[in-house]
């Protein structure tokens, strides 16, 4: 199952829908059609419980869909698929051909991991501004995984069960603010630089060790990679973190991103994003991601 976060036309209220064939099922609306409950929050939904009642509504809703009403995807405005989580957590150098290209270090032998706050989520097709107290703007195509539920402590082999689902992420990222000192806050959490979407896709629709991941800017192949090949597999990064804080439901990871990005360039061809540049990051059964850049004056 697809969910997404979106605006209506002229409205400033967040919206949770289910993506389907036909168009997009509002799940408050369909709620009150229906009368079944559900949540408009996707908090709450990711908390659970709610499972059988949003099942019923997209059963109803594919056997009737010429009597019922669905929302046009090309009419909304999206929202990240998660708003205010608690943690945004990333793991840097989690595929080997980027650890070798980004010269960073040598590959680790436990996860990188550093943060974003939520001033740091966008959405999918939002222009994101490239803060001007940097120069070297950067893409960062990843897997994002959204936790389901509160977790501590937790085996590899059972890690994934505390997972809710996946999503198509870009750690937007500032190399110069990067790498200002020996922290990467500066060029990791700036505003809006981790766009997430445009879709949640709950866990059992994919095979999360083997997703095709690929960058495109302006159209053309400039990263490609599986999920095969991280360092440290999806288990064993919700395992690993939660041995150090409590995962919460609705809490972001950000696993790591696939040689291609600029910073992996000799520095003499090395061509930072600037404004006017589009980077689509696609994920294979989870969707596209795709924003726009501009440059802060």
């Amino acid at each position: 199952m697809k969910f997404l976060q979106y605006y209506k036309a002229n409205s400033d209220n967040i919206h949770v829908g289910i993506e389907s064939e036909f168009g997009i099922i509002d799940l408050s609306e369909a709620s009150e059609t229906l009368g079944i409950p559900v949540p408009n929050q996707m908090k709450a939904i990711i908390q659970g419980s709610h499972e059988d009642h949003i099942q019923q509504i997209l059963d109803y809703y594919t056997h009737h869909a010429h009597e019922v009403s669905f929302v046009d995807e090309s009419t909304i405005s999206y929202a990240p698929v998660v708003n205010n989580p608690e943690k945004i957590i990333c793991v840097g150098l989690n595929y080997h051909d980027h650890v070798s290209e980004s010269s960073i270090s040598d590959t680790p032998d436990e996860p990188v991991l550093f943060s974003k706050f939520n001033n740091a989520l966008a959405s999918h097709q939002q222009v994101i501004p490239l803060n001007s107290r940097g120069v070297q703007f950067d893409y960062e195509g990843e897997l994002a995984v959204i936790i389901g539920k509160k977790a501590k402590n937790v085996p590899k082999d059972s890690a994934l069960d505390a997972v809710f689902g996946y999503a198509v992420a870009n750690d937007v990222s500032v190399r110069d603010l990067q790498f200002k000192s020996g922290q990467w806050l500066l060029g990791k959490s700036n505003d809006f630089s981790a766009p997430i979407g445009p879709y949640l896709t709950t866990k059992d629709q994919v095979d999360v060790n083997r997703l095709n991941i690929k960058t495109f800017r302006n159209g053309e192949l400039v990263q490609s990679a599986n999920t095969q090949q991280m360092i440290f597999n999806v288990a064993e990064i919700v395992s690993y973190i939660s041995e150090y804080m409590t995962l919460q439901a609705g809490d972001i990871i950000l696993t790591g991103t696939p040689s291609g990005v600029v910073l992996g360039y000799p520095k003499n061809a090395q061509n930072w994003l600037k404004t006017g540049d589009e980077i689509t990051v696609e994920i294979e059964h989870l969707g596209r991601l795709t924003n726009t850049f501009e440059v802060e004056k």
